[in-house]
């Protein structure tokens, strides 16, 4: 696409969003809106999600304590962390793989239930 553009300012042309770009794999022509789309869910379903996941954060502060907590921001990449197995939590926090799968089930519960009880639908971690 950029050598497009580029061939395209040589020759002092307007680009236009119908112009062929090239062809994929099938030979289908791609056209420069093919290769601009958004492909990204519609904005209210982002606003639905960031509502969500605002409401998930605020339950995992006053619902989950201690090691509960630590367990889920490690699991699931929150607060800066970077999603871990199971078994690097375990190897982090000197505890067995298993106690850490115990852990994470009851704080899951835990969310779940009160998520459950709120006015959002809980959401898939």
């Amino acid at each position: 696409m950029l050598m497009f553009i580029r061939a395209s300012k040589k020759r002092g042309s307007d680009i236009y969003l119908q112009d062929i770009v090239g062809v994929d794999r099938e030979g289908n022509e791609v056209r420069v809106e093919d290769k601009i789309a958004d492909d990204k869910d519609p904005i209210d379903d982002q606003v639905s999600l960031k509502m969500q996941i605002k409401r998930l954060r605020e339950v995992i502060r006053r619902v989950l304590h201690g090691r509960e907590k630590v367990v889920i921001e490690m699991r699931y990449g929150l607060d800066a962390n970077d999603e871990m197995t199971q078994r690097e939590i375990a190897g982090k926090l000197k505890i067995s793989r298993s106690y850490v799968s115990r852990i994470e089930k009851k704080a899951l519960h835990k969310l779940s239930k009160e998520m459950q009880n709120g006015e959002v639908a809980p959401i898939g971690l």
